[in-house]
């Protein structure tokens, strides 16, 4: 009796031991927000993480016209997640070469066309001009940085393409979209499909980090939708962003439910 007792004693004691140990190690019930690095250089980063009591780690680089080479381009887990202390956060950094590309052959191409090859190409839509042709929102010259760019032309990847387009023989007018609501990518698309520029965007500020930008939709845009409203095709539209519904109009509430809902969810 005496030795089960002993071994009973000493089963318990080693079991709880391991629980204290794994809770120790796991840091159970601790836990700390993921700062944003997006944008940061390598020094700023490293001294974020450490007061953040945090690690990091690239685990790739990429090329992207949003933050200086060097710099942080993406992370994971998103800024604002909670892990515990001492965990290593993935990143991804702006590559210091940018990676070159070739040129597409966008003439002739219908606008929608070209602006697929364009994207698939690993570049940028631009700005549309228009000028009197017999074809409609078809491609006449690709330009960069205003000057005609020739195909197999090497160029930057996420360099912008500026097209001129025809546009009939009469002044083309096309309607102006509703973008209220709509987040800034989907507002661009639609601008870009309707043969429209976006002007600018302007950031309200609730906007702070660059997850709150993906989030933000369009409360305000000028010209204003109206039924009976039209623009000249490649004339420019301006929108401000925000991620305050109370700044929508009542019938666009449902809208944004629509978009945020299921993240919410998730």
């Amino acid at each position: 009796m005496k030795h089960l007792g002993l071994a009973v004693i000493i089963t318990v004691g080693v079991i709880m031991i391991l629980l204290l140990w794994l809770n120790i190690y796991s840091r159970h019930g601790q836990s700390r927000k993921v700062p944003d690095f997006f944008g940061l250089t390598m020094e700023q980063t490293a001294a974020l993480a450490k007061k953040s009591k945090m690690k990091y780690l690239i685990i790739d680089s990429v090329y992207t016209s949003l933050v200086p080479r060097g710099c942080v381009a993406e992370q994971n887990p998103r800024p604002g997640f909670k892990v515990k202390k001492w965990r290593s956060i993935a990143l991804t950094i702006n590559a210091f070469r940018p990676e070159m590309v070739a040129m597409p052959n966008l003439v002739d191409l219908p606008l929608r066309q070209a602006k697929a090859l364009i994207e698939s190409s690993g570049l940028e839509m631009g700005n549309k001009t228009y000028k009197s042709d017999l074809s409609i929102d078809v491609v006449l010259n690709q330009l960069h940085k205003g000057k005609d760019i020739a195909e197999n032309d090497s160029i930057q990847k996420g360099s912008i393409i500026d097209l001129v387009l025809g546009k009939g023989l009469s002044n083309q007018r096309t309607s102006v979209p509703n973008l209220i609501g709509m987040n800034l990518k989907p507002a661009k698309d639609r601008i870009l499909n309707t043969s429209l520029n976006l002007g600018t965007y302007i950031l309200d500020n609730t906007i702070l980090t660059t997850e709150d930008t993906l989030n933000a939709f369009v409360y305000k845009q000028n010209p204003e939708f109206k039924d009976d409203a039209t623009l000249q095709y490649g004339s420019s539209i301006y929108i401000w962003l925000t991620i305050d519904s109370l700044k929508l109009p009542n019938d666009s509430l449902t809208i944004v439910a629509d978009t945020l809902l299921p993240e919410l969810l998730n």
